[in-house]
């Protein structure tokens, strides 16, 4: 007999069969009254994979009791939501699910504006990716944002027991959950995950008695990689293994991890973001370049789209995979807000304050100050910083590439 896969079994049917989420589920919350009042805006899920973005929506159609209509941006054109729209015109109320909605062009959001406008569809939207740079922001203003978090290992610790109590396959075997831990480092937090594991290892063990210990889920998990290694489900793991190589400086394994996720359809929107981001967390001013040539590549990758951008995008990784590597300012800024989030606020120097106005004057705002360029850079020891901390040093620049001369610099001027 044909089972679905224990994720789709398990999949909640009413707002308390939900686990997680209880910043917005917990009992009288207003994501509940919104519900009970069937007064329905249309609103983005934003969160990690697995965490419950279609599940919730489609409990809110079947609470609200309203047309429900599903699509994948992935799939999708403009043809399927012009249709949609001409399915909602005739029935009032329908809710229209777009998964994965930070894949449609700025032309397909476009065609929905319309309709969303004039309430002829209410729009649930699903993303892993950030809507404020992903989503238009007409159709941004007229949604209510919710974000959405992966579970807890207390959490996914409920979901296990619940499978295994009340799942009509599972129920039926002696299964002994005596450890977690694999479950959830495996999962991430992640529902659909986590349950599609637990059933690889259920369908991996040949003895009646079904013992969850960490070393038996590891062991079914690399044998069976295949049977959880879909689209979307590594996501995560992929990109932080392209970061990783090209952090170490290995060209070959970045691009292989690059091409993985361009196989597999990822956004390569996604892919610059994400290289943007390291060109200043790890490379930073070893080489200041790379963070023009990865915002470079970002921006061309936006204008020239696939499949031209593969190339772009293998450029540039290979590019920062090579580079000199710096993270001090990613230390820097991370040690001055652990500072500033640990420390009462210290006044500013009074000759570094503000004087727009003659009482600030004659309160002494700005007396002193040395104009840097009348001095040549050589203004002596004037402070910058508040004097409780005078001295304090965030940044630590590295002796290498670029940053090098920043750190003869400053110890130059300020005796480092």
């Amino acid at each position: 007999m044909f089972l679905p896969p224990l994720p789709e079994r398990m999949r909640p049917q009413s707002l308390d069969d939900i686990v997680g989420q209880s910043h917005l589920l917990y009992e009288n919350s207003p994501f509940r009254q919104m519900i009970r009042q069937k007064n329905i805006p249309s609103m983005l899920f934003w969160g990690p994979p697995g965490v419950g973005k279609t599940t919730l929506a489609q409990v809110i159609a079947q609470e609200t009791q309203r047309p429900f209509k599903q699509i994948s941006a992935i799939q999708a054109g403009v043809k399927d939501i012009r249709e949609v729209i001409a399915f909602a015109e005739l029935h009032a109320g329908t809710i229209l699910f777009i998964d994965e909605i930070h894949r449609f062009s700025k032309s397909q959001q476009d065609a929905l504006l319309g309709a969303v406008e004039k309430g002829i569809i209410t729009l649930i939207g699903a993303t892993t990716e950030n809507p404020s740079f992903e989503v238009i922001s007409a159709l941004l203003s007229r949604s209510q944002v919710f974000t959405l978090q992966a579970l807890t290992e207390e959490e996914v610790l409920i979901l296990l027991k619940r499978a295994i109590e009340k799942d009509d396959f599972l129920s039926q075997k002696q299964i002994s959950l005596q450890e977690t831990a694999a479950l959830y480092q495996l999962g991430g937090g992640d529902a659909r995950k986590t349950l599609a594991l637990l059933e690889i290892f259920v369908n991996s063990q040949t003895t009646k008695d079904f013992i969850v210990t960490d070393d038996a889920v590891l062991k079914a998990a690399q044998t069976h990689i295949a049977l959880y290694d879909k689209a979307g489900e590594q996501h995560y793991d992929i990109i932080s293994a392209f970061i990783k190589s090209m952090r170490g400086g290995n060209a070959d394994a970045a691009v292989y991890w690059l091409a993985r996720m361009l196989a597999g359809g990822e956004d390569p929107l996604f892919i610059a973001r994400r290289m943007l981001i390291l060109a200043s967390e790890d490379i930073g001013n070893a080489n200041p370049n790379a963070l023009l040539l990865a915002n470079a590549c970002f921006q061309s990758v936006n204008v020239i789209g696939m499949p031209e951008a593969r190339i772009i995008l293998s450029q540039t990784a290979i590019y920062l995979a090579t580079s000199e590597k710096s993270n001090a300012s990613y230390m820097a800024i991370q040690q001055a807000l652990q500072f500033v989030n640990q420390s009462p606020p210290l006044p500013v120097p009074l000759h570094l304050r503000n004087a727009p106005t003659r009482l600030m004057k004659d309160l002494n705002y700005g007396k002193d100050y040395k104009y840097s360029h009348n001095f040549d850079g050589k203004e002596g020891n004037q402070g910058y910083l508040p004097d409780a901390i005078k001295g304090m040093k965030f940044y630590q620049p590295k002796e290498i590439g670029v940053e090098k001369k920043i750190k003869q610099f400053l110890e130059e001027k300020w005796g480092r």
